[in-house]
């Protein structure tokens, strides 16, 4: 008998890409004398991954496989510089975390998982379009949908700024244990409320730069106007209504933001809200949770809600993580019998309560877990964090385009630098050409 072995490692390394491959029917057994590796993405909460580590070490220890976790730390790029380097030596972990664009980008060098996928979903519900349209790629799931890391990026509302300034009862329009009640809440809406909360002093902290919370934000807006800078097929459609459209509301906005908003990064928004100053930002429960530790009275006053619609829809930012299985692994079965277990209710339950209901799964039937309900304070800021009435679609700026495409529109921040250059006081027209030159180049390339 081989006990299960767990280790914590952080890990860094260097460079490469990859598409699918057809998998056998998926069948459950022993793996007796085994052994699995897998790389993790090291969480923020603290204690987020104990969850995880005890669920690996229960299948280990039934399983009798031994195992290793790496917790692989997203800053500095170490989890991307990982894959990049394994997929290149062509070794490493059996399972690797991949975050939104790495499964098509790895695509031929990871095990399919068309076997997994269907008993999950019969089991957990369906995933949204955007699970679907990043891991699934030339028809092959290339990840299961993981639970660690995956977020919505949607609006955290200060309760008394928006009620003050702009008239604005974020939890009457939100009621924590009911449906939302935001018809109201639209586009215009949004701007009204951003004018009225930056003359009270209290301005909405959304950010223009190029890191992903910004391109998140970007993207949804876009997604609400059904601008697209590149569609499905591969056309350039940068210079259409839509486009101008979102640029033109973008200009609005941006006239009531803080004024260093293009130099803003991911951390920026989370210490604006935290510090007092803002009324709304566009985050997960992370600033929240923040907030709740070094800012109490300014926790008490924040909820999680859905985002404005706009003439095509309502739109979230969702920026999911799957746990991929490369192809030279040489304990392939094991590698998705463990995927299986980790995708069960309970253990997914596990991994939400852990990390505080940041975590969010991308299955239907799990977005109603008592934590989202009970968290606080104020009880039930989190309720309509997991999006459980289907409220709002999920999408990914860059998308519908092809990957290689998308990704590059999503990397090099297109959409938030199409904002800042028009609202600077470039044409419209001129701006829309210069992505349509950058969009050239990226087909190029």
């Amino acid at each position: 008998m081989v006990s299960s072995k767990i280790s914590r490692r952080r890990v860094m390394a260097g460079g490469v890409l990859a598409s699918a491959m057809v998998a056998a029917p998926f069948v459950r057994g022993a793996y007796a004398a085994g052994k699995l590796s897998m790389g993790f993405w090291d969480h923020w909460v603290p204690g987020a991954n104990s969850a995880t580590e005890k669920a690996v070490k229960e299948w280990a220890e039934k399983e009798k496989v031994e195992v290793q976790i790496d917790f692989i730390t997203s800053q500095g790029n170490k989890l991307l510089l990982t894959g990049a380097a394994e997929a290149q030596a062509k070794s490493g972990h059996d399972i690797l975390a991949l975050s939104t664009w790495l499964p098509s980008r790895y695509a031929e060098q990871l095990a399919p998982v068309d076997d997994l996928m269907p008993e999950l979903i019969k089991q957990n519900g369906a995933v949204n379009p955007t699970v679907e349209y990043l891991g699934k790629i030339k028809g092959h799931w290339v990840g299961v949908p993981a639970t660690v890391g995956s977020q919505i990026k949607g609006p955290c509302s200060r309760i008394d700024y928006m009620k003050q300034y702009a008239g604005i009862d974020v939890q009457a329009m939100y009621p924590a244990g009911s449906p939302p009640k935001a018809d109201n809440w639209t586009y215009d809406t949004f701007l009204k409320a951003a004018e009225a909360c930056q003359k009270g002093g209290h301005p909405f902290g959304i950010g223009l730069g190029s890191t992903a919370d910004n391109v998140d934000t970007a993207g949804a807006i876009f997604h609400g106007f059904g601008a697209m800078l590149v569609n499905e097929k591969g056309d350039i459609t940068v210079k259409t209504d839509a486009v101008r459209q979102a640029l033109d509301f973008y200009k609005k906005l941006m006239a009531f933001l803080p004024p260093d908003v293009p130099a803003w990064d991911d951390a920026s928004n989370n210490k604006f809200l935290v510090s007092g100053q803002a009324s709304l930002i566009m985050n997960p429960p992370s600033a929240w949770a923040v907030a709740k530790r070094d800012a109490p009275k300014v926790a008490e006053q924040l909820w999680t809600h859905g985002f404005a619609q706009g003439p095509k829809g309502r739109f979230a930012p969702f920026t999911p993580y799957f746990w991929s299985i490369w192809n030279f692994s040489k304990n392939v079965p094991a590698a998705k019998s463990l995927l299986m277990h980790l995708s069960q209710p309970d253990v997914v339950e596990s991994m939400v309560v852990a990390s505080g209901g940041y975590d969010l799964p991308s299955f239907e039937k799990m977005t109603l877990f008592k934590i989202w309900q009970e968290e606080g304070p104020p009880k039930g800021t989190l309720y309509h964090y997991p999006n459980p009435y289907n409220h709002q679609i999920l999408s990914v700026a860059g998308a519908p385009a092809p990957h290689s495409i998308a990704e590059r529109i999503y990397t090099q921040a297109t959409q938030t630098q199409m904002a800042v250059r028009y609202f600077k006081g470039e044409p419209l027209e001129k701006t829309l050409a210069w992505a349509e030159g950058e969009l050239e180049g990226f087909m190029r390339n």
